[in-house]
């Protein structure tokens, strides 16, 4: 499986503020993010699967609300969020 409970701990370290942290808004954009990186690639190469490609777009419409939810809340935490991930608005 591409994404173990070793790497969530991983990226929620990195992303939230504990490792533990897996409710924060940046955390979970973070582990979206991941996940849509590798549906991504996993579509370049099965075109024609397209269950995955409606969980990709369900994916970046949910990282989208928390990322539009982050910008109204908190600019500061949503400019950092999106510098620490390269994300373009």
């Amino acid at each position: 499986m591409y994404l173990n409970p070793e790497k969530k701990q991983e990226i929620f370290g990195k992303y939230g503020t504990s490792n533990t942290d897996t409710g924060s808004a940046e955390s979970q954009i973070a582990l979206f993010s991941y996940r849509i990186s590798h549906l991504t690639e996993h579509l370049k190469k099965n075109h024609k699967d397209h269950v995955t490609q409606r969980s990709l777009t369900i994916l970046v419409g949910k990282r989208r609300r928390l990322l539009d939810y982050l910008y109204k809340r908190d600019i500061n935490r949503y400019r950092a969020i999106v510098k620490a991930l390269g994300l373009r608005r």
